[in-house]
């Protein structure tokens, strides 16, 4: 009944002239024969394996099976295209599933579905997708809400490109169709970012920098929570002693100021009594942040990197770069790497007026990192401080004399880790490698998968001033040579 149906349809196309752009599989795989012989017509849906999460829309059809089941002419036999055949697999991520989409060179639609992230659902979706040995997984948000399945995914040994939002969401926006935002959708955005783009970040397992990152984010977690505690207890202390509170209290300062205090109304002990509490939590955080620091210091020197001689670069700031940064190789030049933590300025020229303003783009915690480097060089007798008192002696203000240092920073931490990086492998210094101005030696696309995509929409400028000219200087006119005159 099925192969009827398919020649009536292929019949009516031909008297027509029409194609059908779309057909809806009515369930699991079909594979039907053309009248051409050596050529099949595929109409391809894969149902869904065990271990899979089903759902029904709102017309009791799964989402999965969509009009994106393409009419696809393929040639050659069905074990050829299932096995030979390199496809790229679109994930949209979620916390508690993920939807898939396989699709090849072509970008025909080979199979679909829609699976947990639990064990289970884990083993399904490799198992649904291991007929196509060479495949490559493109995971939208691979440092957010991917980040989870994309460590898993490399931990097994897949390959694993990151498709950053803004791209999946322009596909999804020039797309065919209704352009509604589904997981289905998303998926098949993903993966056409995947076939049409040959820059994207491609990941990487490194088990020290994940480790890193996870010390570095606890850290800053308790960091956080010391404000907080200092701020209860400031508003605790400048209710028992009013008039005596101090800007930056320690854990000692607090205990002396409470051993003074001894109230006799309810509402008095009850305070100090909490006062009390905060300070031992204070006490606390103190100790577990300063255990913390120890132990970043240790994990960035056994990594043999030299960050930490940097002015204004500490434990913690060099083990920050060293998470989010990953392979530095992956960077072409300064500029990028500038514009990566938001150290760039925006090229907001117009016309004849050549001017530039503040990146409010890249890596914001790579930026705050810089901030604390250049303001402790400030605050310390360094290099850092006369160029910065250098640029307000030029007329700028002292916002725009930071961003300066910033930058200046940003260049040396990207030099140190080329520095780090050569002296790792053992390789020769750029220069005598005949490399390009600037001892760079060009870009990889290998990564680490705890970074953030270096591709952002940031100019490459490095410091406020005039742009290069990119015209051709204009030719001189040759003058004109009288003949001569017998």
């Amino acid at each position: 009944m099925h192969r009827r149906v398919v020649r009536g349809l292929l019949d009516t196309s031909r008297r027509t002239g029409v194609w059908p752009d779309s057909v809806q599989a009515l369930g699991g795989n079909a594979l039907f024969a053309a009248a051409h012989p050596g050529v099949g017509v595929a109409l391809f849906r894969s149902a869904c394996p065990p271990g899979a999460v089903r759902r029904c829309g709102s017309r009791g059809d799964c989402p999965a099976r969509s009009s994106n089941a393409h009419l696809a002419i393929i040639a050659g036999s069905r074990e050829g295209m299932h096995g030979m055949a390199k496809v790229f697999i679109g994930v949209d991520p979620h916390r508690l599933s993920a939807t898939i989409e396989v699709v090849d060179e072509r970008e025909t639609v080979l199979a679909t579905g829609r699976f947990g992230t639990d064990k289970a659902g884990y083993s399904a979706m490799r198992k649904h997708v291991a007929g196509w040995p060479d495949r490559t997984w493109a995971v939208e948000g691979s440092n957010g809400a991917g980040r989870p399945l994309a460590q898993r995914l490399l931990a097994d040994g897949e390959r694993v490109v990151d498709v950053p939002a803004k791209l999946s969401a322009r596909a999804r926006l020039f797309d065919t169709g209704h352009n509604r935002k589904t997981d289905a959708h998303d998926a098949h955005a993903v993966a056409v970012v995947a076939v049409r783009t040959h820059g994207l970040r491609v990941l990487s397992y490194d088990v020290e920098l994940e480790a890193l990152r996870m010390l570095a984010d606890r850290r800053e977690e308790l960091t956080r929570q010391r404000v907080q505690t200092v701020n209860r207890l400031q508003r605790l202390l400048s209710e028992l002693l009013p008039g005596q509170a101090k800007k930056d209290i320690t854990a000692l300062q607090a205990k002396q100021m409470l051993t003074g205090v001894r109230p006799r109304d309810l509402a008095g002990k009850t305070r100090r009594r909490l006062a009390v509490e905060q300070l031992t939590d204070l006490v606390i955080l103190d100790k577990k942040i300063k255990a913390s620091t120890t132990e970043l210091k240790a994990m960035v020197l056994a990594r043999d990197s030299r960050l930490m001689d940097l002015p204004g670069v500490g434990p913690v700031v060099a083990a920050r770069i060293l998470a989010d940064v990953g392979d530095v190789a992956r960077f072409a030049d300064r500029n990028r790497f500038a514009s990566w933590t938001g150290t760039a300025p925006l090229d907001a020229s117009s016309g004849e007026q050549i001017r530039h303003r503040l990146s409010r783009a890249g890596n914001r915690k790579m930026n705050h990192m810089l901030h604390i480097a250049a303001a402790t060089q400030i605050r310390l007798d360094t290099e850092g401080r006369a160029y910065y008192r250098g640029k307000l002696a030029e007329g700028k203000t002292r916002m725009e004399a930071m961003r300066c240092l910033k930058r200046r920073i940003s260049d040396a931490v990207y030099r140190q880790l080329r520095a780090d990086t050569q002296r790792a492998s053992g390789a020769e210094p750029a220069t005598a490698r005949g490399t390009g101005p600037g001892e760079h030696c060009g870009a990889s696309q290998e990564s680490s998968a705890v970074d953030l995509p270096p591709h952002i929409d940031t100019s490459d400028q490095p410091l406020p001033g005039p742009a290069a000219p990119t015209l051709q200087p204009p030719r001189r006119a040759r003058q004109a040579t009288t003949p001569a005159t017998a």
